[in-house]
């Protein structure tokens, strides 16, 4: 069969018939571009991320609750949004159950999509999730700026509508992303058990528990899990800064105290840290997955 062509007008008219957006720093940088997600402002910490593939997962990666996120890779949107298949109670194509961004920053956004699992586009499901989204921005220069300056607070103007900046560091944000009750996976009496503190985890690292036969018992941030017995205790990454989390880092504190196996992953690391009374914040603005 012949391939697909599409006339270049296409794109000129999708872009000439985008509504203007534009993404300001604290610093006072502005970079302009055209939206493709929800037509709203929105400010929060902006980050950036150099993955080359891999944004429903990235996008849905509760340790960037409250961040607008810049994707390094030029193009985007180009392979869809997968479907929301179900395993081991977890989505399987998704690192949490709902987009966890303020919003999403691209270069250029890829309008047509092609992939066999693809289910809509990814501006469809960033305006079904109310996520602003905004394409056509120098990410180049927008991410040497994070480099060498550091994450900053920034927002993306829609409409005029201005808003002012918000800081995801100075609240504690975890509480919006943690699970409020616990939840067992794969329980089986033979299985080794292993405590998740849910600072934000994602669904990855669970897969990859359950995928090496523990029993993987998951917990609120807060909550005093040396009531039981286990084997391992894993804390997990999430957003925001990790002073906030002083139930957490009390409880870790007391766990130490028993030579209990412990593996503190992102925030995981520094509530660690501080538990064991050191921690500093990592200033670059890049997030590793």
């Amino acid at each position: 069969p012949q391939p697909l062509l599409i006339p270049l007008d296409y794109y000129f008219f999708l872009m000439d018939s985008s509504k203007e957006a534009k993404l300001i720093l604290e610093n006072g940088q502005e970079f302009k571009g055209f939206s493709f997600g929800a037509e709203r402002s929105v400010s929060g910490e902006v980050v950036f991320n150099t993955g080359m593939v891999g944004y429903p997962e990235s996008i849905t990666d509760p340790s960037y609750k409250g961040q607008i996120l810049v994707l390094t890779y030029p193009l985007i949107g180009n392979y869809g949004v997968p479907g929301k298949e179900i395993e081991n109670n977890l989505l399987k194509n998704f690192e949490s159950d709902r987009i966890q961004v303020q919003a999403l920053v691209v270069s250029d956004y890829s309008f047509e999509y092609s992939h066999w699992n693809a289910k809509k586009s990814l501006a469809e499901w960033l305006k079904e999730e109310n996520i602003p989204a905004i394409y056509g921005i120098d990410t180049r220069k927008l991410t040497k700026t994070l480099r060498e300056e550091g994450a900053m607070l920034g927002k993306i103007i829609v409409n005029d509508d201005d808003v002012p900046f918000y800081d995801p560091n100075t609240i504690d944000i975890v509480k919006e992303v943690s699970i409020k009750e616990p939840i067992i996976y794969n329980e089986n009496k033979k299985n080794k058990k292993v405590v998740v503190v849910d600072c934000g985890v994602k669904n990855n690292i669970i897969r990859n528990l359950i995928k090496r036969n523990l029993t993987v018992v998951r917990v609120p941030y807060d909550y005093d899990f040396l009531t039981g017995f286990f084997d391992g205790l894993i804390i997990s990454n999430g957003p925001g800064d990790p002073k906030m989390c002083r139930e957490t880092v009390y409880n870790i504190g007391r766990a130490m105290k028993h030579s209990i196996p412990t593996f503190g992953i992102c925030l995981g690391n520094q509530l660690l840290a501080l538990a064991a009374g050191e921690g500093h914040p990592v200033a670059v603005g890049e997030i590793a997955e």
